[in-house]
């Protein structure tokens, strides 16, 4: 018997270009599509949604949350079965529980992505047009790709192996079988979740390591600075990206940081005015974070966009091959199904064409008629949506696919909103369609599809896992689309309140414009305000919303501003996503800043092209970068990535593939288990606790009055009134947070080479118990 069991396991996870028995045989009647599978999925959805969302806001790139949803699902519905003794759940209910589960994440990385560019762009992150976007984009990817699952999933079993969905089917056939593998991610999330937790809110330690490669005399490499925040979050992110993306991430940091900033020091620093695009201060007076903000962006972002596009252009030929493949299977399979859909088996059976057809229409015309995002009924609304269309199903196609050769976490949806957006804003330049209205419609178009590829990918994954374990399609795609719109709701809920959480009022002259607003401009401010952050107490008035653009109001720059009754701006109000600020005029820090690496790119895409205030020789350097990478065989993109990002941000990345370096090596791990090691379920612990600690540490943030009014005011570590829990040279020394940060490291290589653990990894290979 468990021979054959382990043979039907072999039949059911591993690819055949031949015939194909999944794990559940058609003829088999099992509960699947239950609201118990369905809540809990949505539940695991949004939890992994949100931290997906933190996760793409801090460092540009979420990672699969599939696996990790499978194998809580299965420990759950074990837990329950157990305690109140209710029935075990089948495998089916538990795939239900992972397609649900799954629509979060990708959602997050397409709204994290793109909808925080708006703040860039002169306009506001409302949260209805955060949400709509989201609902629509997720359910339009969903649906497009539903006409691929027989031409992608079925024909080209064997040939396109869907490593994510692979490994997910392999987990849950496992779980079904006796292996335990969810405590691994428990102790993962728990772990990071108590250590985000004493050092974000007790301050018992320091949250990143910075060590000056310079005196204050000026000798060494001033400009420089080496160092890295102790995330466990970042640390997870690395061991699962592995080590040569890790590296080749850090490398573009160094370049970045060790390199380019040094020698803007060094060239610029006898300049008596300001550099382009700087307008205010000297090289000179600039610190490494204001270096940044002025010439490594801008560097950063031509990297990322060239590195985005070229990787399309090499995936062109096969892109082309799955649009003509896809067709053609499509109509192949039309002919032969009609009227068929009733003598298909079970695991066969697709939502019908029609509820696709009409369902996609009804979206796009949703699109188009709601008036927050910027298309309308007209001729710009007709246009946009048919560059929806078109980009959506292209790219839905591509994502589809490429998911299939090279796995999710390298599927370049970045460099498909990046074609997207270019494409877009170059038709409304022969349009003549390039004033402020514009840059919202252009960026809608970007995210919906953004969304729909980022989304497209996720459901071809869930769908191959579904075929191997023997699900029912149109059951997993009614369950990915409740998902979807579920996760879309609280994302939009989370992306709001990460951003409110770490927003700056600033009165400060240097920030504030000694500008007054016409009378007639000031007419057209209809949205009011009250100050909020360290004002919100003490300034009960109420404020005219100055949304700018760049250039839009002679001497505002871009941003958002209150005005009085008149027309003097009072405040500037910085947010959290892209900020400047690190610190509010009472002079404690901000710490809860999201650099969101790819939202700017965005932004300066269509700035640059639709109104033409681009620093192109900062943009060209970057790109020029990438191009040099591709020449040395060198991937540019994650090189791009890690010029963007601070360099601290890429260190604990860095580590975190190196640990996975060191641990194959000594633990002699194959790659055929490397996706659903008990040392990635732990990594994938690390990110979920990290993460969602970060989200819930920004909440706490943006109700501090809470926390004071239960006495409670100590876990502000911004606050002047907080006192220290333990004494300042514990908490200002750098060994406790490096001595913290290790452990993490030694638990995770512990568990990479089979030290912790074992009963997991044993379960994983060995079938069962």
């Amino acid at each position: 018997m468990a021979a054959q069991t382990t043979e039907k396991r072999s039949q059911a996870a591993s690819p055949s270009p031949y015939a194909h028995e999944p794990y559940v045989p058609d003829a088999t009647e099992l509960r699947e599509f239950t609201w118990g599978a369905v809540l809990a999925g949505v539940i695991l959805g949004i939890v992994f949604g949100a931290s997906s969302l933190y996760l793409v806001l801090k460092i540009g790139m979420t990672v699969s949350a599939s696996i990790p949803v499978a194998v809580l699902s299965i420990t759950l519905f074990r837990v329950l079965a157990k305690v109140f003794r209710l029935r075990p759940a089948t495998i089916l209910e538990n795939n239900i529980v992972q397609t649900t589960g799954s629509a979060g994440e990708s959602i997050a990385f397409g709204l994290g992505v793109t909808i925080p560019a708006l703040l860039l762009l002169g306009h506001d992150m409302t949260i209805v047009r955060v949400m709509t976007v989201g609902c629509l984009g997720g359910l339009l990817g969903i649906l497009m790709m539903i006409p691929l699952r027989r031409a992608f999933i079925v024909q080209q079993h064997g040939k396109l192996r869907y490593p994510e969905g692979t490994a997910c089917a392999e987990v849950l056939i496992v779980g079904e079988e006796g292996g335990a593998t969810a405590r691994t991610v428990f102790v993962g999330f728990g772990l990071a979740f108590i250590y985000k937790f004493c050092m974000d809110v007790l301050h018992l330690w320091k949250y990143k390591l910075d060590v000056a490669l310079s005196t204050a005399s000026g000798r060494g490499l001033r400009g420089g600075v080496l160092g890295g925040e102790v995330a466990p979050e970042l640390l997870g992110v690395g061991y699962i990206i592995g080590p040569r993306i890790a590296s080749i991430m850090v490398s573009g940091g160094v370049l970045a940081y060790l390199v380019i900033a040094p020698m803007i020091v060094m060239f610029g620093d006898g300049l008596q005015q300001p550099l382009a695009p700087a307008t205010e201060k000297l090289i000179s007076e600039m610190s490494v974070d204001e270096l940044r903000d002025e010439y490594i962006l801008f560097i950063g972002a031509g990297a990322v966009a060239t590195g985005g596009i070229i990787s399309m252009f090499q995936a062109l030929p096969l892109i082309f091959h799955s649009i003509r493949g896809a067709m053609a299977d499509l109509a192949a399979i039309r002919e032969k199904g009609k009227g068929e859909r009733a003598k298909l088996p079970r695991t066969e059976r697709d939502m019908p064409l029609w509820v696709v057809v009409v369902g996609s229409l009804a979206l796009i015309v949703a699109l188009a008629a709601l008036p927050q995002l910027g298309l309308g009924l007209g001729l710009t609304g007709f246009v946009g949506g048919t560059l929806i269309v078109l980009f959506g199903f292209l790219f839905v196609t591509v994502s589809s696919r490429l998911t299939g050769e090279i796995g999710s976490s390298s599927n370049p949806i970045s460099g498909m909103t990046v074609a997207t957006l270019l494409l877009t804003c170059l038709v409304f330049v022969m349009m003549g369609n390039t004033d402020k209205p514009a840059t919202l419609t252009a960026l809608t178009i970007a995210a919906v599809v953004c969304i729909a590829a980022s989304n497209g990918g996720t459901t071809s994954q869930d769908l191959k896992t579904g075929y191997l374990v023997g699900g029912t399609p149109w059951l997993q795609q009614v369950a990915i689309l409740i998902g979807a719109l579920t996760s879309a709701l609280v994302i939009g809920l989370t992306l709001q309140l990460l951003n409110d959480s770490g927003t700056v009022y600033t009165r400060k002259a240097e920030y504030v414009p000694n500008v007054r607003i016409a009378a007639k401009d000031l007419q057209r401010l209809d949205q009011m305000e009250k100050p909020g952050g360290a004002y919100a107490d003490e300034d009960d008035n109420t404020y005219h919303v100055l949304l700018a653009a760049e250039g839009e109001y002679p001497g505002v720059p871009a941003g958002k501003y209150l005005v009085n009754d008149q027309g003097l701006i009072v405040y500037m109000v910085d947010p959290a996503i892209n900020g400047r600020l690190k610190e509010r005029d009472d002079g404690t820090t901000v710490t809860n800043k999201l650099q969101a690496p790819k939202t700017r790119l965005m932004a300066v895409i269509i700035d640059g092209i639709l109104n033409g205030k681009l620093p192109w020789e900062l943009v060209i350097l970057g790109a020029l970068i990438s191009i040099v990478l591709e020449l040395a065989g060198v991937s540019s993109l994650p090189f791009a990535v890690g010029v963007y990002l601070p360099l601290q941000t890429s260190v604990p990345i860095f580590i975190g593939g190196m640990v996975r370096y060191a641990a194959d090596k000594l633990g002699g791990s194959t790659d055929a288990d490397s996706d659903s090691s008990p040392a990635v379920l732990l990594s994938s612990g690390y990110i979920a606790g990290g993460s969602i600690a970060g989200v819930l540490i920004g909440f706490l943030a943006f109700k501090q009055e809470w926390l004071n009014k239960l006495n409670l005011s100590y876990v502000d570590p911004a606050n002047p009134e907080a006192e220290p829990i333990l004494p300042a040279w514990w908490s200002d020394s750098p060994w406790p947070a490096a001595a913290c940060f290790a452990g993490l490291v030694f638990t995770l290589f512990l568990t990479g080479v089979g030290v912790l653990f074992r009963g997991a990894l044993a379960a994983k290979r060995s079938g069962g118990k």
